[in-house]
C-alpha cells in the first residue's frame, strides 16, 4: 500500500477570487455614497451683530448679567428664574457672551432657559482674531 503525502501548500486562488469580486464591488458602490458636508464657521469669519441685540453675558462663577443694548443700558444682575420669566421681542436677538472659563454646560443651560421662553435668534457672542 502507497502512503499518502501531505500537502503543505496553501492553495490562494479562491481568495484571489473572492478578493476580486469585493474589489469590484466596492468600485462600484463607492461613486454612490453620498458624503455629508458641514461648513463650520471660524471664529474669524464671525458675521455682525445685529444692531440692537440684549446680550447675557456669563461670569467665571456662573452668575449672569443682562444687558440692552437698544436701551444703551448697563449690565444689571439676573437670575436664570428672571431669564425665564422675562418677555421677549419676537425680532429681536438674544447674544449669549460666555467667559473663557465658564464650563460649556451653563452656557447651554442659558440657550435651554431661552428656548423655552420661545426666544427666536440665539448667537454667541466671540471675539474676532486680531
Amino acid at each position: 500500500m502507497r502512503q499518502r503525502r501531505l500537502m503543505n501548500q496553501i492553495n490562494v486562488v479562491p481568495y484571489i477570487d473572492v478578493m476580486l469580486v469585493l474589489l469590484v464591488i466596492f468600485m462600484v458602490t463607492a461613486p454612490m455614497i453620498q458624503t455629508g458636508t458641514v461648513a463650520l464657521p471660524s471664529v474669524g469669519e464671525a458675521g455682525a451683530t445685529p444692531s440692537a441685540p440684549l446680550e447675557i453675558t456669563v461670569h467665571g462663577d456662573r452668575h449672569l448679567t443682562l444687558r440692552d443694548r437698544a436701551a444703551r443700558g448697563e449690565a444689571v444682575p439676573v437670575t436664570a428664574a428672571q431669564l425665564a420669566t422675562r418677555s421677549y421681542r419676537p425680532e429681536q436677538a438674544v447674544l449669549i457672551a460666555g467667559d473663557k472659563d465658564v464650563p460649556y454646560e451653563a452656557i447651554l443651560e442659558v440657550m435651554s432657559i431661552l428656548q423655552q421662553a420661545r426666544v427666536a435668534k440665539i448667537g454667541l457672542l466671540v471675539k474676532p482674531r486680531s
